[in-house]
C-alpha cells in the first residue's frame, strides 16, 4: 500500500509577516491603501486605532472613519480613543512588534513611540524634510510644486523629524489637484511601505537623518487661506484653486456673499480693472487678475449645491454682475 505525502510550504515571506505583531493607526481615506495592501500581503494587523466616528451631512449620520470601515470589513479590533495621548493602554496591552501610522491626526505620545521593538514608523506625503505637518498635498501645489513623494520614517517626539527610511517621488503635473495627487500618492505609499517593511523586519534598513536646513512645514489649512487674493499672479491663484480642490474649495466673495470654486482656468492678458468680473460668456465669467483673466467655470454658492456657470449665470442679471468687485 502506497502512503501518501502531503507538504505544506510556507514561504520566508509569508512566515515573517505572520510573525509580526503590528498596530495600524490611520483615520482618513488616504490611509485606506495602505491599510488594505498591509492586509492584502497577509501582515498580521492586531489592532486599528482610528480617530472617533463624525456624524456626516446635513442629516448628520454617524459615520464610520474610512479606516475603520477597512478594518471590520476584514474583521480586524478597532480602537477609537477620543485624546490618544490619554488613552492608549489598550495599544500597549497588543505589545506590537511595530506601530505603523498614516494620517492617523493625532499627536502620538511618546511612550507608544518607543513602544515597539521594530519602532514607530510613519507613512508621510511629502519629500521630508520639505512639508512636515499635517496638510502636505495642499501646499505642495499650492506653491506651484513640480515634484512631491511619500516618506517612510521614524517617528519621535517631534512632528515629523524622525530619520527617513525610503522615499519615493513623483511629478505634479498642472492639471493636478490635491484630489488627484491624494489618490496617486496613496498609492504610492501602500506600495513604498510593503517594499520596506521587510528591511525594517530584518533590522537592515537605511536610518537617515533629516537636514534640518531644508525643513519646511505644511500647517492644516486655516479659514484665512481659503480666500483668493485675485491682486495675485494668475499662475498662482490656479495652483490654489487646484490646491484646494475638492476640499475645501477656494473661496472669494461677490456683494458680501461667499463663493467656492471647483474648477477655472487662466488666460494671460492686459487687464485694468483688477479684482472684478470684467466678462461674462456662456460657460464662465472671468476676473481679473495682476496679468490676465481668471475664468471660472464650476461655483458653489453659500448654502447651495455646486454648479456650472451656465446654470449659475440664469438666476442673476449679467449686466448687473459685470464689474463687480471681488472680496470687498
Amino acid at each position: 500500500m502506497k502512503k501518501s505525502f502531503f507538504f505544506v510550504t510556507i514561504s520566508m515571506g509569508d512566515k515573517m509577516q505572520n510573525d509580526i505583531k503590528i498596530v495600524f493607526m490611520g483615520t482618513p481615506d488616504f490611509a485606506c491603501n495602505v491599510l488594505q495592501k498591509l492586509i492584502d500581503d497577509k501582515y498580521d494587523i492586531k489592532l486599528v486605532v482610528s480617530q472617533p466616528d463624525k456624524c456626516i451631512g446635513r442629516k448628520h449620520i454617524l459615520t464610520n472613519t474610512p479606516v475603520k470601515q477597512i478594518a471590520l470589513d476584514n474583521n480586524i479590533e478597532v480602537f477609537q480613543p477620543e485624546k490618544i495621548k490619554d488613552d492608549y493602554q489598550k495599544i500597549i496591552d497588543v505589545n506590537p512588534d511595530i506601530i505603523i501610522t498614516c494620517a492617523y491626526g493625532q499627536i502620538i505620545p511618546e511612550e507608544l513611540i518607543n513602544l515597539p521593538r521594530l519602532g514607530c514608523i510613519n507613512v508621510h506625503a511629502s519629500l521630508l524634510p520639505k512639508y512636515r505637518g499635517g496638510a502636505p498635498i495642499h501646499w505642495a501645489k499650492i506653491n506651484g510644486d513640480k515634484k512631491t513623494g511619500v516618506t517612510i520614517m521614524y517617528m519621535d517626539k517631534n512632528m515629523d523629524t524622525g530619520d527617513i527610511i525610503s522615499s519615493k517621488e513623483i511629478s505634479i503635473l498642472d492639471c493636478d489637484t490635491t484630489e488627484s495627487l491624494f489618490e496617486k500618492l496613496s498609492f504610492l505609499g501602500s506600495k513604498l511601505l510593503v517594499d520596506t517593511l521587510p528591511s525594517i523586519i530584518n533590522e537592515t534598513n537605511d536610518r537617515i537623518k533629516q537636514d534640518e536646513s531644508m525643513a519646511s512645514y505644511a500647517y492644516n489649512i486655516k479659514r484665512e487661506d481659503e480666500q483668493i487674493n485675485f491682486d495675485d499672479f494668475g499662475i498662482n491663484i490656479i495652483n490654489k484653486i487646484r490646491g484646494l480642490y475638492s476640499w475645501p474649495l477656494a473661496n472669494m466673495k461677490i456683494d458680501n456673499i461667499e463663493y467656492k470654486i471647483l474648477n477655472a482656468e487662466f488666460v494671460e492678458k492686459k487687464v485694468s480693472n483688477i479684482s472684478a468680473v470684467v466678462e461674462v460668456t456662456k460657460n464662465s465669467f472671468g476676473i481679473s487678475c495682476k496679468d490676465g483673466i481668471i475664468y471660472i467655470t464650476n461655483i458653489k454658492p453659500f448654502g447651495k449645491k455646486a454648479m456650472n456657470i451656465k446654470d449659475f449665470l440664469n438666476g442673476i442679471n449679467k449686466d448687473e454682475f459685470i464689474n463687480r468687485k471681488v472680496n470687498e
